[in-house]
């Protein structure tokens, strides 16, 4: 599934330069530039998300709001109708969703639950990194994680565990809204998650996954309209 992706993208791109190059040697002539075009904006990389991506309700979401859009711009009804059919969608899909995480819960939601209960028993062993219309960037290298608490609103959060040493079992707490938040997990350690998203997906990237591990860490992410991403990989 993340190699479908940037093949989608591509067929699509290739698409839109035969059809600009078809046009321009006057082969065919294919009018993209329709009222609402702009809303193929929303709708195709939501239905590339759709496929690709585990979160299929935000994906319905926004095809939703590019299709109502797109019958607003061919004046099938107002925008005014269309922003109130658009806000009544994404209420049912927010409670669609909030239903689905609080039913369909497993035993590994109790399991990551238990261990930040006791985390937060001694909060002050906890790094914590919060971005607010900016960015936070913390690599360890050599030392001890005892945990974080990271909270993205607007802004971004990297947390570089790549280097860091392991004592013990760790949690980390992740919040975002509107932002995004990069974990960098050392290869040989377990992972445990929790997530719950309105509008935003949690997404683990590592290449080669370890179940055999000594240690684990213990993730409670949470958020609205913002991902989180674990990987193994160190970028820089």
């Amino acid at each position: 599934m993340k190699q479908l992706k940037p093949i989608i993208w591509g067929i699509a791109i290739i698409a839109l330069g035969v059809i600009f190059g078809g046009n321009a040697l006057g082969l065919f002539n294919l009018d993209i530039f329709f009222d609402g075009w702009w809303t193929l904006f929303i709708i195709v990389p939501s239905v590339i998300s759709l496929f690709t991506d585990k979160e299929k309700l935000s994906s319905l979401g926004f095809i939703a709001t590019g299709v109502i859009l797109l019958l607003a711009a061919q004046k099938v009804f107002t925008y005014e109708v269309a922003w109130q059919v658009i806000l009544a969608v994404f209420l049912v899909i927010a409670g669609i969703t909030l239903i689905i995480k609080t039913t369909f819960h497993n035993k590994n939601d109790a399991e990551v639950m238990k261990k930040v209960k006791e985390a937060e028993k001694d909060p002050s062993k906890m790094d914590s990194q919060v971005a607010i219309f900016s960015g936070s960037e913390r690599a360890y290298k050599d030392e001890v994680f005892q945990g974080a608490n990271l909270a993205a609103v607007f802004g971004g959060v990297d947390l570089n565990l790549k280097k860091a040493k392991f004592a013990s079992d760790t949690v980390i707490k992740a919040f975002t809204l509107f932002g995004g938040i990069n974990i960098v997990v050392p290869s040989n350690i377990k992972v445990k998650l929790k997530s719950g998203f309105i509008f935003g997906g949690f997404s683990d990237d590592r290449k080669n996954p370890t179940e055999d591990s000594k240690h684990t860490i213990y993730i409670d992410a949470a958020g609205g309209f913002g991902g989180i991403t674990i990987t193994d990989k160190d970028e820089k």
